[in-house]
């Protein structure tokens, strides 16, 4: 074991050296991070982790793009990211991230009620109807993908599964359709199925599609992702199950998105989060579902209070009080933008990310091939307190 730790942190440091050699006539790219790792990478990028600016805790930086690969490899191996940086392709959108962090007021004015409980029987009906053994299939599914990188065809090939099967749970339904956002720079698209309400007003609920593992060639390394983020959209996919056959009719628009590329800088969700708020759609709230199957800490769900708005956390927590007795939860912090969740907030929408238990103890084999869910228990179970979460979410909210 200890050669191979040797020869491993030998081949690691060997690629850093290389991308140091790299043409400094690369592509530059902007990228935004949290101020706690610009030391670090910057004695590792040298020249290529260029420090423009830092704001609060959020450092801009100036950076090369064909370094991308390296960064986000570092930033999961030295400080246990989840891509660790949002990607900008100009200085203006990322100096917008900068001055807004930590100071968002919503996007558009939004003329939603307030946070009150008061449709219990509704929610009562849609979580009793949940079931984890649903949740565990669609994670096996998913899981047997040999990756969902969002370049390689097996991305593209399960993101479209994804859109076959939520298409075909709400199959009949003429308030429904299933669209694909299509993303010019790569071809993994992302599925947004949609069931339309009364208002123009839209609920949000998300996860990212894609899976990431290696150090090389990651379009072709072994990424079952069971955990990270099948799990998510397992739940996401159970929800709509649960929605379509209830036949539950809300009063807002609802919209369910399997992002893609998110684990290169949740470069999916920005894109379609940008053009959401370019053309004034009005977003009530967004819950991100990104890894629920890991019962790693005491609390059985942690809301993470960063990127993320207080009075739809709270809200959140109310409706566990409220409707799921005996699951615990309480407050944690990714401490960066850690997924799609922070792409909303940056553009000003409420955003909460419920999380499967606090950083510190979130499932080790992510980004690896040991992301099964055998290492899960075998079960969903714990992601099938996230659906119910959900549920109430949607008919409450």
């Amino acid at each position: 074991m200890y050669k191979y730790l040797l020869r491993f942190s030998f081949s690691v440091s060997l690629i850093f050296q290389t991308t140091q050699a790299f043409s400094q006539e690369s592509e530059k790219v902007f990228i935004t991070v949290d101020s706690d790792v610009i030391q670090q990478q910057s004695k590792k990028f040298g020249k290529r982790f260029d420090v423009l600016s830092v704001e609060d805790s959020v450092a801009l930086v100036r950076f090369d793009r064909d370094a991308l690969p390296w960064l986000s490899l570092s930033m999961h191996r030295d400080f246990s990211r989840c891509g660790g940086f949002v990607l900008h392709e100009d200085i203006s959108d990322a100096k917008k991230t900068l001055q807004g962090h930590g100071k968002r007021s919503w996007a558009k004015e939004v003329s939603f009620q307030s946070y009150e409980i008061n449709n219990d029987q509704t929610v009562k009906q849609l979580i009793e109807a949940v079931q984890a053994e649903k949740i565990a299939q669609t994670i096996e599914k998913l899981s047997s993908y040999h990756n969902r990188y969002y370049t390689s065809d097996s991305g593209v090939e399960s993101s479209r599964w994804i859109g076959a099967t939520w298409a075909k749970l709400v199959e009949g339904r003429s308030d429904a359709h299933l669209e694909y956002y299509e993303h010019s720079a790569w071809p993994q698209p992302t599925p947004i199925l949609t069931i339309e309400g009364k208002s123009d007003e839209v609920v949000i609920i998300g996860g990212h599609a894609d899976s990431i593992a290696g150090f090389w060639r990651r379009s072709t390394s072994r990424a079952p992702g069971a955990d990270d983020n099948a799990s998510g959209i397992a739940t996401i996919t159970e929800v709509i199950r649960v929605l379509a056959e209830n036949s539950h009719r809300p009063e807002k628009t609802l919209k369910f998105m399997g992002y893609a590329a998110e684990e290169v800088g949740l470069r999916g969700s920005k894109e379609i989060a940008e053009d959401y708020s370019a053309r004034g759609i009005q977003v009530a709230g967004v819950l991100q579902l990104d890894m629920t199957n890991y019962a790693g800490s005491e609390w059985d769900i942690v809301f993470m209070s960063d990127y993320t708005n207080d009075e739809q956390n709270a809200f959140l927590g109310r409706l566990i009080d409220t409707y799921l007795p005996g699951v615990s939860w309480g407050y944690d912090q990714c401490g960066y933008a850690c997924s799609d969740h922070a792409s909303w907030h940056n553009q000003g929408y409420p955003a909460s990310m419920p999380f499967e238990a606090k950083s510190r103890d979130k499932n080790p084999g992510i980004h690896s091939s040991r992301d099964t869910l055998e290492r899960m228990g075998g079960n969903a179970d714990h992601a099938s307190k996230f659906a119910r979460l959900a549920l109430a979410f949607v008919a409450e909210l």
